[in-house]
């Protein structure tokens, strides 16, 4: 495995990130353990989770998964940088109250220590918001979050799902706090088939330090062979994915695609994460396996060397916007 620092810190992470989402949902918790004690074995020690992961009835469900393996032992937890998220309602289905969710500094004192005893930890290394919250300022939040640091509950604190803008307003806002070190990592919808990243988020996170940590690497499947699996009467597309490729122009690309890495003797899902690792400010892809097969494959990502004739063609079939203003004026 190949590590990295996370943005501007000093913190080593692995080029692949374990993705958790499906731990409860679609991966029993006997399955969910040997899938993070496989991921160990090979190196990857940056998990990261969420704390409406389970959804529904079930949120929460991922984290007590987790919890349950660290409380295993054999230095579990102390090997693992964890990144957990905060801004989804954590309130009873069908009984909505008010401060169970965004990012008040309410929410976030009751997220974190809801978050730890579910993970059965005393600290999160990297606590993140999962959306913007457009009616908290973020003077309140960093007033939050710098309580939390002072408390050893978290370490760093990092973005999900936010615009340049929000980036740069965030660590602005900190950079006038007295030792407020801001967001140092930013996670966001980026893949070969969904670049406006591109545009502003990666340029923001490259200029304000931030790892970008991509997720959905295969778009939802897309990217991973989905037709040939098809043709060959594997795992069929479902939800977005089936949708996505009704559009016969999105087809012929995804064919086009699938064809192409045909000819290199390479493996598209392989190949899409292996992309992410070539680009600019990409701390790791998050890839959540649903069994340890799926995570055999992602581990092979990270020996892939694409040619840059290939990197070339791909450009061709997934351009992408580039960076702004150019992507939209001159």
């Amino acid at each position: 495995m190949e590590y990295t620092q996370l943005g501007r810190t000093g913190l080593k992470v692995s080029r692949l990130v374990l993705g958790t989402m499906n731990f409860g949902p679609q991966t029993d918790e006997p399955h969910s353990h040997a899938i993070m004690d496989a991921a160990l074995d090979a190196g990857i020690n940056f998990f990261d989770t969420a704390n409406v992961y389970g959804w529904g009835e079930n949120k929460g469900r991922t984290e007590s998964i987790i919890g349950s393996w660290f409380a295993k032992g054999g230095g579990r937890r102390e090997k693992v940088v964890l990144a957990t998220k905060v801004y989804g309602n954590m309130g009873a289905e069908g009984e909505p109250w008010p401060n169970e969710d965004k990012l008040s500094a309410l929410n976030i004192r009751r997220a974190v220590d809801a978050s730890l005893k579910r993970l059965q930890t005393d600290h999160i290394d990297l606590y993140q918001f999962h959306h913007i919250d457009r009616s908290t300022p973020f003077e309140e939040i960093w007033q939050a979050i710098d309580v939390l640091v002072g408390q050893g509950k978290i370490l760093y604190v990092g973005s999900s799902n936010f615009p340049g803008y929000k980036i740069a307003q965030a660590n602005e806002i900190a950079a006038r706090r007295d030792g407020t070190i801001g967001l140092v990592s930013e996670q966001c919808l980026y893949n070969l088939a969904e670049r406006r990243a591109e545009m502003e988020v990666i340029p923001a996170a490259q200029e304000y330090g931030l790892g970008v940590i991509p997720w959905s690497p295969l778009h939802g499947g897309l990217l991973g062979g989905i037709i040939k699996k098809q043709v060959e009467g594997g795992r069929r597309a479902s939800g977005r994915a089936a949708d996505a490729l009704k559009d016969p122009a999105l087809r012929s690309r995804i064919q086009s695609y699938e064809d192409l890495l045909d000819k290199h003797h390479l493996e598209p899902g392989e190949t899409a994460l292996a992309w992410l690792l070539t680009r600019p400010g990409v701390t790791g892809p998050i890839v959540g396996p649903r069994t340890t097969e799926q995570l055999e494959s992602a581990l092979r990502a990270v020996e892939l060397e694409l040619p840059e004739s290939l990197l070339t063609d791909l450009d061709e079939l997934f351009p992408g916007t580039g960076p702004s203003p150019e992507a939209f004026a001159w």
